[in-house]
């Protein structure tokens, strides 16, 4: 294969029924149910890849005893067929709001501290202008968010970008660091401490989100840093509300950001375990895809976010500072 002008998928013939193809053929890894799935007939699919790998001149299935396996150029193939499919439906999704009177649809993704705070003030102002805008909002962490950035489920994310991405993909607008804190309900044993130690809290259970994530990473090198033995009993969860279930019904401790943690945690029921250092985790922003053109809609949200996220950092750089 030479190398591919900007009107490759042209001379190849790539069809809408290719991408269609390649999706089920990941899915399914046998080209039998593959065609199944797309009501086609076996040779009918078989003349379609063959067809378009001959034209591309490289194979982007490798044929196995009982199945195909994509190989690096079908990898290719799949990663940017979920994107493009993705991209029409959402074209479908815009058209028909349009059709029906409204401002189209908006795909958010965030992760939790700027769900509660950043993100939820700029919805609010956009919806006063924009009334029939429909929002989605995907809270998560960051390594579920930036997949689903990339291949067209979300319009933007307020997240990290995982190490190992290719950073060339993104748009990456800084908007700060997420301060953490310990939770523990109100009566826990060590909600009338003045000072607590590692150790203290170790002998506990503990509501975590799960190994690899960003929060878990800061929590689980915390131990690490200060040589003490992690929690022996924790559950793993991304979900903040089961590991707040947890801390009200038990010893349970969790982790949490401290905007979070003002906003869910009324001091009736939870206590913030004090500690002393202050704790936190790498900055996230504003993060979009390079080359992507924003809908009107989700263009209005991000305007929204920036002006928010603008007023928010002026008011911290101008509120008293405590001695």
């Amino acid at each position: 294969m030479g190398v591919l002008d900007e009107n490759w998928f042209l001379h190849a013939r790539l069809k809408l029924r290719h991408f269609q193809l390649f999706l089920a053929l990941d899915e399914q890894r046998n080209l039998h149910r593959a065609a199944a799935q797309l009501n086609m007939s076996q040779p009918a699919a078989s003349k379609l890849l063959s067809d378009l790998e001959a034209n591309l001149g490289v194979r982007l299935f490798d044929r196995q005893p009982r199945g195909l396996t994509p190989n690096w150029y079908g990898e290719v193939m799949i990663r940017h067929a979920h994107s493009v499919l993705s991209a029409l439906r959402h074209t479908g999704e815009e058209l028909t709001a349009l059709r029906d009177g409204n401002l189209g649809t908006v795909a958010v993704g965030t992760v939790m501290a700027p769900a509660v705070t950043l993100l939820t003030s700029a919805i609010e102002r956009v919806q006063r202008d924009r009334p029939e805008l429909k929002i989605s909002v995907e809270v998560d962490v960051s390594k579920a968010l930036v997949p689903r950035l990339l291949e067209g489920e979300l319009d933007f994310a307020i997240t990290r970008i995982p190490s190992g991405s290719n950073i060339e993909h993104f748009v990456f607008e800084e908007i700060g660091e997420e301060e953490l804190c310990f939770v523990c309900r109100e009566g826990h044993p060590l909600a009338g401490k003045t000072s607590l130690h590692l150790t203290d809290m170790a002998a506990y259970p503990w509501s975590l989100q799960p190994p690899g994530a960003l929060m878990r990473q800061r929590v689980d090198s915390l131990f690490l840093h200060h040589q003490v033995a992690p929690p022996r009993q924790v559950v793993n969860t991304a979900d903040l509300l089961v590991s707040l279930a947890l801390v009200d019904k038990s010893d349970t401790i969790t982790v949490t950001t401290r905007e979070t943690a003002d906003l869910l945690c009324p001091p009736q029921r939870f206590h913030l375990l004090p500690f002393s250092e202050t704790l936190s985790v790498q900055p996230y922003g504003l993060v979009s895809l390079r080359h992507q053109r924003l809908s009107p809609g989700a263009a209005a949200l991000m305007s929204t976010l920036r002006e928010v996220i603008s007023q928010a950092s002026l008011r911290t750089s101008t509120a008293p500072q405590s001695k």
